[in-house]
C-alpha cells in the first residue's frame, strides 16, 4: 500500500480461498486487459469470459494467455457450457478446456432446463479434469426458487465436486439473488447462510449497493463475482472501509 493506516480489516492474500474477487470480461481488448492487470491485478483472483463472448472474441487465446502469465486464471461463462450441452456436445466442451489449457469451468443451468442429477453428473465428470464452479439460480426473473431449493442444490453440487457455488445474478444484478430493482433478497441470502458456509459461495454482485450489503453482512473477505473491470479498485476500498459506504463499519474492529 502507498501509506499506513491503522485498524483496517485484514485482507487475505493471493492465492485466496476466501475474499475472492471474480471479474467479468465482456469483451476487453488485449490493451484493455493489460491495463486492467497493471492497475488491478493484485486484487483479481479469476476472470470470467462472460456468457458466450469467448466464442466471438477474435483474440480470445491471446487474452487467456495474457491473464495466465499474470497469475490470473480465466474460465468460460456458464451459458457457453449450456450451449454445448444443449447441442449434445459435452465432450467437445471438454476438449475446448484442454485446447486452451483452462483450469476452471463453470457448470450452470440458468438458461436451459436441466435435470439436477444430470447437472451433478457434469460437475462430477468435470471435477476430475478442472476446478469446477457451479452456478445456482435462474436467469429468468419470473422464476422464483424457494430458499430450501437453493440450499439443496448448492449442497448437492458441492458434494458432486464443485469447489465453490455461485449465486446467480447475471451481469446486471437483477435476477436470482436480487429483485428486478437490484435489491437483495435478504431473507434468501440469510437462510442460505444457515446451511452453506460463506467461504463456499461466490455471490454475484455487480452493483455497488449489493457489494456493500454483502461486505457488511459477511465481512471484508466475502467472495464476490461479476465485478466490472473498472470497479475492482473501488470494490477493494469498500472491503477495507475506505469508501463512505463502509467507512464507519470497520472502525474499532
Amino acid at each position: 500500500m502507498n501509506f499506513h493506516l491503522n485498524n483496517l480489516p485484514e485482507r487475505t492474500a493471493k492465492p485466496r480461498d476466501v475474499g475472492f474477487t471474480m471479474v467479468m470480461d465482456k469483451g476487453l481488448s488485449l490493451r484493455e486487459a493489460e491495463d486492467l492487470i497493471e492497475i488491478s491485478g493484485d486484487y483479481i483472483d479469476i476472470v470470467k469470459m462472460g456468457w458466450s463472448t469467448s466464442y466471438v472474441t477474435p483474440i480470445f487465446k491471446e487474452k487467456v494467455e495474457l491473464f495466465r502469465s499474470a497469475g490470473i486464471p480465466c474460465y468460460l461463462g456458464g451459458t457457453l457450457f449450456e450451449a454445448f450441452v444443449v447441442r449434445d456436445q459435452f465432450e467437445d466442451y471438454r476438449k475446448v478446456l484442454d485446447q486452451y489449457k483452462l483450469e476452471y469451468a463453470e457448470v450452470s443451468d440458468g438458461s436451459v432446463e436441466m435435470n439436477h442429477d444430470d447437472k451433478c453428473e457434469f460437475i462430477s465428470t468435470l471435477s476430475k479434469q478442472v476446478t469446477v464452479l457451479s452456478e445456482v439460480g435462474s436467469k429468468d426473473a419470473a422464476k422464483i426458487i424457494p430458499p430450501y431449493k437453493w440450499i439443496e442444490q448448492m449442497q448437492t453440487e458441492l458434494d458432486a465436486g464443485a469447489w465453490k457455488v455461485i449465486g446467480e445474478a447475471r451481469e446486471g444484478g437483477n435476477v436470482g439473488l436480487f429483485r428486478d430493482s437490484g435489491e437483495v433478497r435478504q431473507g434468501l441470502v440469510e437462510e442460505i447462510l444457515t446451511k452453506i458456509p460463506t467461504e463456499k459461495i461466490i455471490w454475484e454482485a455487480p452493483q455497488k449497493a449489493q457489494q456493500v450489503w454483502f461486505i457488511k453482512l459477511c465481512g471484508a473477505n466475502v467472495n464476490l463475482g461479476n465485478i466490472a473491470p473498472n470497479e475492482v479498485i473501488p470494490l477493494e476500498t469498500i472491503r477495507l472501509g475506505l469508501r463512505g459506504d463502509t467507512f464507519s463499519h470497520f472502525i474499532g474492529e
